[in-house]
């Protein structure tokens, strides 16, 4: 996968978020995007994934064999871990990755026991996403992430809500589990990215 970014703005009634961002996102490259609080990294990343239209410019998306992916279709190739991304909150964790599962196969055939253990809440498997704390369920939302078999991850403040025991949880799995494909980072916590060897200021965007 090949992320093409050309030129574009994103501007909220009469602000201007950012302007003139352009780059070239390669795959299977690790990329932060980094910039204080306000200064449009989620917004950028939300462009990224197609959330939000930009205001101006034009994103295109490629895949290994040359096509250019229709931004309707552009949703099947990514997963997302973000503060503003919502779990179902009526299902149970199992019942959640079962559902994330149909839409975003886990890699290597990962069982729903298997993936629990993995995240470390297999005691809470019948347990309601809506009983859970922020810091399991961001755990939740990373664990999918890493273990989606897509070839682009996003993660937006990954560490936001987790504990000591899980922000070493996700520095011991973001690099394991993602070897092999593109991810794209917005942090402004340098912790969360020092694996990372490409870095792009938001700021420079002003």
């Amino acid at each position: 996968m090949h992320i093409s970014v050309e030129n574009i703005g994103k501007k909220f009634v009469r602000e201007w978020i950012f302007r003139h961002a352009s780059f070239e996102l390669k795959a299977g490259e690790k990329y932060t995007f980094v910039g204080p609080n306000g200064s449009g990294k989620s917004t950028l990343l939300q462009l990224l994934t197609g959330i939000f239209p930009v205001s101006e410019g034009t994103i295109r998306y490629t895949c290994k064999n040359g096509k250019e992916l229709e931004v309707d279709e552009w949703y099947k190739h990514l997963v997302i871990a973000a503060p503003y991304m919502e779990l179902v909150e009526e299902f149970t964790l199992k019942e959640m990755v079962e559902f994330h599962a149909k839409f975003k196969p886990l890699k290597n055939k990962m069982t729903v026991t298997e993936f629990e253990d993995f995240i470390k809440l297999s005691h809470a498997s019948h347990k309601l996403i809506r009983h859970f704390s922020s810091g399991m369920k961001q755990r939740l939302k990373l664990g999918l992430a890493f273990m989606s078999d897509v070839p682009v991850i996003f993660l937006d403040e990954p560490t936001t809500n987790l504990d000591a025991q899980g922000f070493q949880w996700y520095i011991d799995n973001v690099t394991l589990h993602t070897g092999n494909q593109m991810l794209l980072l917005g942090s402004n916590v340098k912790q969360e990215y020092e694996f990372c060897e490409n870095i792009i200021s938001v700021s420079a965007f002003k």
